[in-house]
């Protein structure tokens, strides 16, 4: 292997990483969690 194919391979796997991200974050299953987060500063005691 030579720099340029650790380089590709990095790069892919970044994306990767990126793309899981998302769909973790835009999933059904967090939404009811991340719906009550976002209410939080506007929360008052």
């Amino acid at each position: 292997m030579d720099v340029t194919t650790l380089r590709i391979l990095a790069t892919l796997l970044c994306f990767a990483t990126f793309l899981g991200i998302l769909a973790w974050a835009y999933s059904h299953r967090n939404r009811a969690r991340f719906d009550e987060d976002a209410r939080i500063p506007f929360q008052q005691d």
